[in-house]
């Protein structure tokens, strides 16, 4: 009861309180350590405990214009020189890598959205410490910690849902194990 009030908090939150926000969050750095979740409902739902050797990181990510770079051909296929978005992966997705980049010695246990403006995407990436006796001494986050790069490699829950693997059954049959396995590169 009391996370699904604390749910219907943060659907309802006021335009000027998302705002306030939004400033104080732009003005500080890409990578800020968090002492607490704000999202509490989702920590906890990804995975988020209130023990030692967890903790939070906020993220902020330019949103849209992620383009490759101009393809160096000789000779002349106007359809070929175009530059084309990257969309393989999520901005969460991006979010859990820059995390795991700041704090080499932690896995990413998962990550969700916050807000978003025009220009910036923020998400929370909640990260384990693989070295602390509290995290050594768990059973489920011991086996997570051991799996080194799950973020760089997609074994998040974010980096599952952008490479397809949220399907199942009929119709997903060249998901698994990857699209690249299937000769089906994504576009």
């Amino acid at each position: 009861m009391f996370y699904q009030k604390v749910k219907e908090n943060w659907r309802n939150l006021s335009r000027e309180l998302k705002q306030s926000r939004l400033i104080e969050w732009r003005k500080g750095n890409t990578v800020v350590r968090v002492l607490r979740p704000t999202r509490l409902e989702r920590a906890r739902n990804v995975g988020y405990r209130a023990k030692q050797g967890i903790f939070i990181v906020r993220v902020r990510v330019l949103r849209g214009g992620r383009q490759r770079a101009r393809p160096l051909k000789h000779g002349r296929k106007s359809k070929r020189a175009t530059s084309r978005k990257i969309v393989k992966k999520s901005y969460l997705w991006i979010c859990e890598e820059r995390a795991n980049r700041k704090f080499k010695n932690c896995e990413v246990l998962g990550s969700y959205p916050l807000l978003k403006d025009g220009k910036n995407y923020f998400g929370e990436v909640i990260l384990i410490d693989r070295d602390h006796p509290q995290v050594k001494k768990d059973l489920k986050l011991k086996n997570i910690a051991k799996k080194k790069g799950r973020a760089f490699r997609g074994l998040t829950s974010a980096g599952r849902k952008s490479r397809g693997l949220r399907r199942k059954g009929k119709g997903a049959e060249k998901v698994r194990p990857s699209l690249r396995a299937n000769k089906r590169l994504a576009k």
